[in-house]
């Protein structure tokens, strides 16, 4: 992979890695990857969740990851 036409400003090929921001019942952060970010303008720092925490989703996507969520606790009842 060529890099030809990438920035040379400084900072432009920084790798910036974000977590989940959710804080959990214990007052620890979630350890997930934050994949999902949100900002309402490009003056207001982005902030990142994890899919599951996310707040911004449809309630298309709330759906499908309830039963997701679900299907996953069916089957790790029935391997125990």
């Amino acid at each position: 992979m060529s890099i030809e036409g990438h920035s040379r400003a400084p900072g432009a090929n920084v790798i910036v890695e974000h977590y989940c921001e959710h804080r959990l019942a214990d007052g620890s952060r979630c350890k997930e990857w934050g994949g999902w970010g949100n900002s309402p303008s490009p003056a207001v720092p982005t902030r990142w969740w994890c899919w599951q925490h996310f707040p911004h989703k449809t309630f298309e996507q709330e759906e499908a990851l309830r039963r997701k969520l679900a299907a996953a606790e069916r089957e790790k009842e029935m391997s125990q």
